[in-house]
């Protein structure tokens, strides 16, 4: 019974940590942190990709992939390449743990994520965006968001 408490209660705890972000909030972030343009990525791309991983949440853990890694975080960065969760050989190419992709504050994210479109896939190394945001009209990710 006190194991089934204890879980109870962490679960709980890791709810309350975690933070869905308002579209109109990440947009003045990441314009913020300077990710409007960077690598010639719009910022609309940006937040369409952020939707479509993660919904905004910045606590997001995806289920196991088919290679056993793991995506985290707001931008769901794979453990596969780019952080270190502690569980499967990585390349940590952000030489990061994964969970500093579950903060609230997503500066970690946003570094990796600039790693990644440094990468020669750039924004194709999400699946998201090659599925609802590329070639598409992206106007809607940032309307009335005064960014």
């Amino acid at each position: 019974m006190k194991v089934l408490a204890l879980t109870l209660l962490c679960l709980l705890i890791a709810v309350n940590e975690a933070k869905v972000l308002e579209k109109c909030e990440l947009a003045r972030t990441l314009k913020q942190k300077g990710m409007d343009g960077y690598h010639g990525i719009s910022l609309a791309n940006w937040i369409c990709t952020a939707y479509h991983e993660s919904r905004y949440n910045t606590a997001a853990v995806g289920p196991p992939n088919s290679d056993g890694s793991r995506d985290y975080g707001i931008f769901q960065i794979n453990s596969r390449w780019w952080c270190d969760n502690g569980r499967r050989p990585t390349a940590n190419g952000c030489r990061s743990s994964c969970s500093a992709f579950l903060r609230d504050d997503i500066t970690n994210s946003i570094e990796c994520a600039k790693r990644i479109v440094r990468d020669p896939q750039g924004m194709n190394a999400w699946v998201a965006w090659r599925n609802h945001c590329k070639g598409r009209d992206l106007s809607q990710w940032t309307r009335g968001c005064g960014v």
